[in-house]
């Protein structure tokens, strides 16, 4: 447990960016704090470094910078972006100071959780198998998958602003940046399968997986939500959303609109 700790104690330092700006907990703040996690993983388990941890580890970073990178890059330069958030998402500047911390340790708790199967397999083992080579398989097409999605959408945008995206990746999912996401996670859980056997180790990482992945669906609802006020009248927006999946491709789910229980 002394690593969930040392890995929540460096989630909660990076993510408290949030302060500036309630938002960043769960943008900037995250992708930092899973590129931060993966740096201290490197360090407490250097003694169990062998090609494969290694190379999740780098993938971990990978993903946490360029996700962090891309939503820093976005929050500068994207006048278009700003313009929605300022449109669609509250400041947060009424917000309490209670509500904030809570806010700032309840995500510091799910990046601690969701990268647990990387640094408990560094504690546990270090010789590889065969689950930690799918499970780099399956981190690299998320990463992939995801960066992919995210460049159609910002050349979409710079094209066309003020319309919604149905190009590329858009055209088979409605939030292919999230299932990117998904991938990826799931690639990290089954990257500890038969690393660790200690059910406390398990849990955690089964409820930080669970954990992302209703925060993508969350996601995808704010998403749904905000483009049915946008765009809610176009009929072309309207045949889209009816034969596009919101998230997962072939999986007959176009709306999740009317899920309140996803919040967030």
């Amino acid at each position: 447990m002394i690593w969930f700790l040392i890995m929540f104690s460096v989630a909660m330092i990076i993510s408290a960016i949030g302060f500036k700006k309630y938002v960043y907990f769960i943008s900037l703040g995250y992708g930092f704090s899973v590129s931060g996690i993966a740096i201290t993983t490197m360090i407490l388990g250097r003694d169990n470094l062998i090609p494969g941890t290694v190379s999740i580890c780098i993938l971990l970073w990978i993903y946490g910078v360029r996700l962090g990178g891309y939503l820093l890059i976005r929050e500068l330069k994207s006048a278009s972006y700003r313009k929605a958030m300022k449109n669609n998402i509250k400041d947060g500047k009424n917000m309490k100071i209670g509500v904030k911390i809570a806010i700032w340790v309840t995500c510091a708790l799910l990046y601690s959780c969701q990268t647990a199967p990387i640094y408990f397999r560094l504690r546990e083992k270090g010789e590889a198998d065969t689950m930690l080579y799918v499970g780099i398989g399956i981190m690299a097409f998320g990463v992939i998958f995801e960066s992919i999605s995210d460049l159609q959408k910002n050349i979409a945008k710079k094209k066309n602003p003020d319309t919604f995206v149905r190009t590329g990746l858009f055209s088979f999912v409605r939030c292919p940046n999230y299932l990117g996401e998904m991938i990826f996670w799931t690639g990290v859980l089954v990257s500890g399968i038969g690393a660790f056997s200690d059910p406390v180790f398990w849990t955690i990482a089964i409820l930080g997986y669970l954990g992302i992945i209703y925060v993508m669906f969350s996601g995808a609802r704010r998403l749904e939500l905000r483009q049915n006020k946008n765009y809610g009248n176009d009929p072309e927006y309207q045949a889209y959303v009816k034969k596009t999946p919101i998230m997962v491709p072939f999986i007959p789910l176009y709306s999740v609109a009317s899920q309140k229980w996803l919040v967030g």
